[in-house]
């Protein structure tokens, strides 16, 4: 049975020797072995694509620009997303967080020190879905589209301010009340809400759902003396796993 993923990556390889004027025909068996699950947010199948992308380019001695990466990768996640909007594609080869906007990318200043716990709801979420799911009570409700963008374009403005200016606090609430729009729009679950209303009750400064919804994992920003109970009551409220990745001040004046 073909699946998504797998078609991705037979475009992928299409795509790879068009770009390359590779004539091998060669079959080859790809075997990946990742860590981060699939359909929950986190950029799964881009960072698979590109690690593909990668390899085949060593394996038949090509250098890629990170532009041709880029679009490769691409060719792979419009299969398994529909229209992609090149985020995730983007993320899997960032060496720092970045401001996506409108198909640019930009480097975001980082003024304090903290924690994410990402909690994985054990529920596979699906972008086509979620953006199907917006774009139908968008045609339902007049003026709805533009009430959502705006209202997501204040806070991701305000919760990039925040996070510049070393104001944690005030970048935890930007991102629950991005995360209560999404909820409103019905891109949410009830384990998701379980899981965001453990992380704040246990003390996270923050958390919202990721990528597309219906689905997938949470998101808490927590300081480093919550992020034990932080991490127990997520799984108290049904997180099957959980990580801590670090949020490090960079300095930067982008």
């Amino acid at each position: 049975m073909r699946t998504q993923g797998s078609e991705g990556l037979r475009r992928l390889a299409a795509e790879f020797r068009a770009v390359t004027g590779i004539a091998d025909a060669s079959h080859l068996d790809v075997i990946i072995d990742g860590a981060v699950p699939p359909g929950r947010g986190l950029g799964s199948s881009a960072a698979c694509a590109r690690a593909v992308v990668l390899a085949l380019g060593d394996l038949f001695g090509h250098e890629l620009t990170e532009e041709t990466v880029f679009e490769l990768v691409q060719s792979a996640e419009s299969v398994v997303h529909g229209r992609a909007s090149g985020v995730d594609a983007v993320s899997v080869g960032a060496t720092a967080p970045l401001l996506f906007q409108a198909g640019e990318t930009q480097e975001l200043a980082v003024g304090c020190d903290g924690l994410f716990i990402i909690a994985d709801s054990g529920v596979m979420g699906s972008t086509k879905e979620a953006v199907d799911l917006l774009r139908e009570g968008f045609q339902k409700h007049p003026g709805a589209q533009e009430s959502f963008v705006g209202r997501a374009t204040e806070l991701t403005d305000e919760a990039r301010a925040a996070l510049a200016d070393g104001k944690p606090e005030e970048f935890g609430s930007r991102l629950t009340e991005y995360h209560g729009l999404l909820r409103a729009a019905g891109l949410s679950t009830d384990r998701i809400e379980a899981l965001v209303d453990a992380a704040l009750a246990a003390g996270s400064l923050g958390a919202k759902i990721t990528g597309g919804g219906l689905g997938g994992c949470v998101m808490a920003l927590t300081q480093p003396e919550q992020a034990r109970e932080v991490t127990r009551q997520l799984h108290e409220a049904g997180a099957v796993q959980t990580w801590v990745v670090p949020l490090r001040r960079n300095g930067s004046n982008a």
